[in-house]
């Protein structure tokens, strides 16, 4: 059986993904090209690699053999990458960020920004999405995440604490009168997350307050605090993001105050990779910097 690596590659993402239109976004090619290429693969293997259905892809007896040896190929392809020698100063080629939405709303802006000014030929992407990132997949180089994952070949490193806090507009305040109690939140509308499309149990924030209904949701943090903005009622804000909605102000501080954190999560098999450590290592300080001076801010 003869194979090139670049048919391989090919083959991993069609397995990972389950189909040839959803690998072809992340390839960036037209699935009838993806498709005539995992064919002329099976003519070099001699056997069919997929099973394919309606609903996708599925990998057959030797498709899975091959997916195997193919993950090998891929690890021994990162690490023998990783062992060459760095001459540069400055980093380069392309760096791709999974973070939850409030973090790359109000703290990856300001970080890549930096990062970018010091490292001019790399290409940071920063991915915001309202779910938990499949490094497996390789959806992205590294993710940020508001809880340390127990399942799968993943490497964890703790970034920093963060706080919330309740707020809401003055001029929600102003209207509908001061909130002194718990018991008053009662009578004010709430703002938070779509309880069904709470993604992480560290973002059930409204849960630990002992608050049910939630008249105002939405799935995004950045999409709440502009609820918020506008008077739309009461609700958990980071107090990082507080700098960026100045008319908004924290409540019931005595009574209220949660703290969660940041985690910095990479694949296992690019702990010897030294260009995407360094990444990772510059990114962690800069995350845990812009935190501090932001909430430092709302202390002002």
């Amino acid at each position: 059986m003869h194979t090139n690596w670049d048919d391989l590659r090919l083959f991993l993402s069609v397995a990972r993904e389950g189909g040839l239109s959803a690998a072809g976004k992340l390839l960036r090619l037209d699935p009838a090209t993806l498709g005539r290429r995992m064919a002329r693969l099976e003519d070099a293997v001699g056997a069919g690699l997929f099973m394919k259905s309606p609903q996708g892809y599925a990998l057959t007896e030797a498709g899975a053999e091959l997916l195997a040896r193919a993950e090998t190929a891929e690890a021994a392809m990162r690490l023998a990458t990783a062992s060459l020698p760095d001459h540069s100063e400055s980093l380069k080629g392309q760096m791709r960020i999974g973070a939850p939405d409030g973090c790359a709303n109000y703290i990856l802006p300001q970080v890549c920004a930096a990062l970018a000014q010091d490292h001019p030929d790399l290409d940071i992407q920063i991915v915001a999405l309202p779910r938990v990132f499949n490094l497996s997949r390789r959806e992205a180089d590294l993710a940020i995440g508001v809880s340390a994952p127990t399942a799968g070949r993943l490497t964890v490193q703790k970034i920093t604490d963060y706080s919330l806090h309740l707020a809401a507009a003055q001029n929600y305040l102003k209207r509908h009168g001061p909130i002194e109690t718990i018991e008053d939140l009662r009578a004010h509308r709430i703002v938070g997350y779509i309880p069904d499309m709470i993604f992480d149990r560290e973002l059930d924030y409204l849960a630990d307050i002992g608050v049910g209904r939630v008249p105002l949701a939405s799935n995004s943090v950045s999409v709440q605090l502009n609820l918020l903005r506008h008077g739309g009622g009461v609700g958990v804000v980071h107090d990082f993001a507080l700098p960026s909605a100045p008319k908004v102000k924290r409540i019931l501080m005595d009574h209220i105050s949660l703290t969660r954190s940041f985690y910095l999560i990479r694949h296992e098999d690019d702990r010897q990779n030294a260009k995407l450590a360094r990444f990772a290592a510059e990114l962690g300080a800069g995350v845990r910097a812009e935190v501090a001076k932001l909430q430092a801010a709302t202390l002002t």
